[in-house]
């Protein structure tokens, strides 16, 4: 073992099936003291597991100089090519190594030279998840994008079966075009036509958009961190049947469903994908459209999974995400709540310290089990509060004859007070945002 890597952890895990895979997370130095190396490790498997893969082996090596050609020092890559390859292997037949981190294209390629199998780094796993799971055809657009830009920065002339030459004519590449350049132009090709597809479904969803502020009701979305249980909140606060297993990245497309809150008043309620720490760049760009769902929301729900030992660092990376979509954390005070989730999961003594700091908090933060559902109701009730604190108060006067605009109102908002005098009747009447513009416009 070399100098700058010692091992953190070793393990067997429980075999899924598919090919099998030996999981390494290197711990670099500017993420140290930042999360803790066990559960980013428990998080690279299972994502690993995510795809069906068998994982034989996990470890978190600590890399304290990482190396431009290869990452890990020499000997970290000559250990680890033992572990997988010498035979009989203690591990058994190793298909692929997954490396928790974002690897160089150099990098890539001179592991798969020095361990004789194939890599895939953090980015490359999650766009395979991705692919995996994407439904609608706007999911499938942009995972299809997001892996072709990835596969593009794959394209360096360190690989020497893309250096033929290849002659010919027409669209297949002029004389002396290598063929890195035929793939690159192909891809390029492809990009622009999936570009152009996904304009055609941004297009279509704020025409649904403008649909829906027609009815209108307020938007609630759910952002969180993989696997928080957002789809099982969904569940729970909808009476729907969201995919909501304990696996990363369950939920890919956006679900959107009704709920009804206390006072009887209706909204939507939208669950989103997760996020995850270091999310590949490709994706937060080809994955925009689907997160305009989140700008356009009157209210954000950030549900936390509170049990999680890694929870602020969590939150951190959904902070910066929002950040990335334009939504700023100054937006935090009318916007966003935090839905501190799984505290059934919690010692009766946690509880209590996290229920006397939420009471203290200057975020609005609400405590539940979206599993068994305490706490769900309490949830309804600050959207409730949050979504009527965004509404206005007119004051509005009208003629008798005026009988169309005063039952408008009364269908769409709450009369709080109303005068009948000599010359017409007075209201005073509270509307939402969209309702208050509609008025104004007289489009009733």
């Amino acid at each position: 073992m070399s100098a700058n890597s010692d091992v953190s952890l070793g393990r067997l895990t429980t075999e899924r099936g598919g090919e099998t895979c030996v999981v390494i997370h290197p711990v670099l130095p500017h993420a140290a003291g930042d999360r803790d190396r066990d559960s980013c490790l428990e998080e690279g498997i299972g994502l690993a597991a995510a795809i069906d893969l068998t994982v034989r082996h996990g470890e978190a090596v600590t890399v304290s100089k990482p190396r431009p050609a290869t990452l890990f020092g020499k000997g970290t890559i000559d250990r680890l090519r033992q572990l997988v390859s010498e035979e009989p292997s203690p591990l058994g037949s190793i298909d692929v190594i997954i490396v928790d981190a974002v690897l160089s294209p150099i990098q890539q390629r001179n592991l798969e030279r020095e361990w004789k199998r194939k890599v895939i780094d953090r980015t490359g796993l999650i766009l395979e998840i991705f692919g995996a799971r994407a439904r609608t055809k706007e999911g499938r657009l942009q995972v299809e994008l997001a892996a072709l830009t990835y596969q593009r920065s794959r394209l360096v002339r360190s690989w020497t079966h893309l250096e033929r030459q290849r002659g010919g004519a027409g669209f297949m590449g002029g004389p002396g075009e290598t063929q890195i350049e035929t793939d690159r132009r192909l891809i390029d090709q492809r990009i622009t036509h999936l570009k152009k597809g996904i304009a055609d479904v941004k297009r279509t969803r704020e025409l649904h958009r403008t649909a829906r502020r027609k009815v209108p009701y307020p938007i609630v979305v759910l952002v969180g961190y993989t696997n928080a249980g957002k789809s099982t909140l969904f569940n729970r606060m909808t009476d729907s049947k969201v995919d909501a297993r304990d696996a990363l990245f369950a939920t890919l497309d956006p679900t959107m469903r009704g709920i009804r809150l206390p006072s009887g008043r209706e909204a939507i309620l939208s669950d989103t994908v997760g996020f995850i720490s270091n999310l590949p760049h490709e994706l937060v760009t080809a994955f925009h459209a689907t997160l305009e769902e989140v700008t356009e929301a009157e209210l954000i729900l950030h549900v936390r999974d509170i049990s999680h030992p890694d929870t602020d660092a969590q939150r951190t990376d959904v902070q910066q995400v929002l950040a990335e979509i334009g939504v700023s954390e100054g937006d935090g005070a009318d916007t966003i709540v935090e839905v501190l989730n799984k505290i059934d999961a919690l010692e009766p003594h946690e509880r209590t310290v996290l229920d006397n700091r939420a009471r203290r908090g200057n975020t609005p933060a609400v405590l539940l089990s979206a599993k068994t559902g305490e706490g769900c109701g309490r949830l309804l009730e600050v959207i409730e509060e949050k979504i009527s604190a965004l509404f206005e108060i007119l004051d509005i006067d009208l003629a008798y004859a005026d009988g169309s605009t005063l039952a408008w109102l009364y269908d769409h908002g709450d009369v709080l007070r109303r005068e009948d005098g000599s010359d017409g009747i007075s209201v005073t009447v509270r509307l939402s945002p969209a309702d208050a513009e509609r008025y104004r416009r007289g489009h009733r």
